[in-house]
């Protein structure tokens, strides 16, 4: 394994983004940019599934939030393996990482049961869904909290 990641750390765009001034800073941003991007459309979907923004049509603002959601964890996911491929042999050997890796699979499964119980976009009935968005709540947040503690765990 250690061949693997060290070998992702000799790419050149990786040997690309070590060597400029602008680069890895401007990455990190668009980093942050993606996870704060997230985490408020994600926030905003499990609070309206609590039961907050009534007023809001149910499908249509969860819909829009949803692919916020997906676009923004798009950009966080490519952002996020090109600042681990600076490093990828460091933050694959820190337990910090492999828990935010973790949280983020977990989050992903709870993303997929929540699918199961909503049916044709409609408001998914019963308190499983409340459950599954007190879950999100927590696993993103979680997610968040791992992402910070890497740069100050090593």
């Amino acid at each position: 394994m250690d061949w693997y990641l060290a070998g992702i750390e000799q790419l050149a765009i990786v040997r690309g983004l070590k060597a400029s001034f602008v680069a890895y800073p401007i990455l990190n941003a668009l980093h942050i940019m993606s996870i704060g991007a997230l985490l408020t459309s994600v926030w905003l979907m499990d609070l309206r599934i609590l039961g907050a923004f009534r007023s809001l049509p149910y499908a249509a603002f969860v819909a829009l939030l949803r692919r916020t959601a997906f676009t923004a964890f798009a950009g966080a996911l490519v952002t996020g393996s090109l600042l681990f491929s600076v490093r990828a042999r460091e933050y694959a050997a820190m337990s910090i990482f492999l828990t935010k890796m973790t949280l983020i699979l977990l989050a992903g499964a709870n993303f997929l049961v929540f699918m199961r119980h909503a049916k044709g976009g409609d408001e998914p009935a019963g308190g499983v869904a409340s459950v599954l968005a007190v879950l999100s709540l927590v696993l993103w947040t979680s997610v968040l909290f791992a992402g910070r503690f890497i740069g100050f765990l090593n």
